[in-house]
């Protein structure tokens, strides 16, 4: 068993009352593609890129704050932990 993490946030996506931890970027990455595949938006997508493109820990870091910064935006980033 693992210790509980610190670094982690809470999404949810449209239309549902589930929520989802995102506590790294392999998280971040599949989470944004099943938005993707949910909503179908342009901007998404080009998220979507920017996280697939993204190669080190600074430009994973960056991706990841856009992420959070869609999500709060659409009023989809819970600010409760789960």
């Amino acid at each position: 068993m693992s210790p509980p993490q610190a670094n982690y946030f809470v999404a949810s996506l449209p239309g549902t009352s589930k929520t989802v931890r995102i506590a790294n970027y392999h998280d971040a990455k599949v989470f944004v593609r099943r938005w993707v595949i949910r909503d179908k938006d342009p901007a998404l997508k080009t998220l979507l890129r920017h996280m697939e493109k993204a190669n080190s820990l600074a430009t994973s870091d960056i991706a990841i704050g856009r992420l959070q910064q869609a999500l709060l935006a659409r009023g989809l980033l819970r600010l409760t932990s789960l």
